[in-house]
């Protein structure tokens, strides 16, 4: 397995790319961590069906799904090398490689789909500057359904969660982790399971979609939609192979990401409710947060703010005045 993985990463990197305006075949691989029956990975698959055909079959990617190819943590460095053509990330997980990247999972900074799209317009166009600076073009944006607790006792203050060892994903879940008293422990959405049947973690706030990827029911008993975030996926191309297709396959690809954008934000709502759903169906409790436990989480997030603009600078300060802005 792990031959078969690097000769195709080193025969994808030494693949020489074509020049401007050539129509031979694109053969690309895409590399993602989320499973197959998630919606940010069906959503991909429909992205990537509509470019074969609008290309005319001069443009096909092949998915690697659930971390196979590429974990999350060098998905954005295989697609800035070449190994892989395409990628999808989750934004905030690249917290530690610039600060600008944590803005949407700052806790409760936005609660709902409408502020969630706010932001989104406030701080795009310099995730994406920071995108092409790396030799990454951006293609399209999808958030997450909103965050929750899972826990096996009841999450009626932070309090509660106080000594758990908590499961953490981002610069930002570290954080919050730390300032409510919890342990963090980093671990990846496709190691979950693993994570909790072993003891490693025995809580986590993420979303009721990656819930039911990782069958939490197996190891949770309640669900706390608390709308602790709504952190966004971003699907990039390498610029040089991106730029090396004719004028028509790039707009070809422009206009299917555009497509695959409008359709992923009504996926990740739709998401939310199925989710959530299938949750309690599987015999999870769905707790409804209690209103200290709101107010706990908005004090936390007004630090969290603070801290954030301490390290994002002025980029930082204009994002979240403009989002504000357009909030009230």
């Amino acid at each position: 397995m792990m031959t078969s993985r690097r000769a195709l990463l080193a025969a994808s990197a030494a693949a020489p790319l074509l020049p401007v305006g050539a129509s031979a075949q694109a053969r690309w691989q895409m590399a993602t961590p989320y499973p197959d029956g998630n919606f940010h990975t069906r959503n991909i698959r429909a992205f990537l069906e509509e470019v074969q055909t609008a290309t005319q079959g001069r443009v096909q990617v092949q998915v690697h799904s659930n971390g196979s190819l590429l974990p999350m943590a060098q998905i954005k460095g295989g697609v800035q090398r070449g190994q892989v053509q395409l990628g999808e990330i989750l934004i905030s997980a690249y917290g530690n490689e610039d600060p600008f990247f944590e803005v949407d999972g700052i806790p409760q900074l936005v609660t709902t789909y409408a502020e969630a799209r706010r932001l989104n317009e406030a701080s795009r166009p310099f995730i994406e500057a920071r995108l092409q600076r790396q030799g990454l073009s951006s293609l399209y944006i999808v958030p997450w359904p909103p965050s929750g607790f899972y826990t096996n006792t009841p999450v009626e203050s932070l309090e509660a969660l106080r000594g758990s060892r908590f499961r953490t994903f981002n610069v930002m879940t570290n954080r919050f982790a730390t300032l409510i008293g919890a342990n963090p422990v980093l671990v990846q959405a496709a190691e979950v399971p693993q994570a909790f049947a072993t003891g490693v973690v025995n809580a986590m706030v993420t979303s009721a979609a990656t819930g039911v990827d990782s069958s939490a029911w197996d190891f949770s008993r309640i669900f706390t939609p608390v709308g602790f975030t709504f952190t966004r996926n971003v699907v990039f191309v390498n610029r040089r192979a991106f730029e090396a297709l004719s004028a028509a396959d790039q707009q070809a690809i422009r206009t299917a990401a555009a497509n695959a954008e409008r359709r992923g934000w009504e996926m990740s709502e739709q998401a939310k409710t199925a989710a959530e759903q299938a949750l309690a169906q599987r015999g999870m409790t769905v707790a409804q947060p209690t209103p200290q436990l709101l107010e706990a989480m908005s004090r936390i997030s007004e630090e969290m703010v603070r801290e954030w603009l301490g390290r994002a600078g002025e980029d930082g300060a204009r994002v979240i005045q403009t989002y504000r802005a357009a909030r009230s």
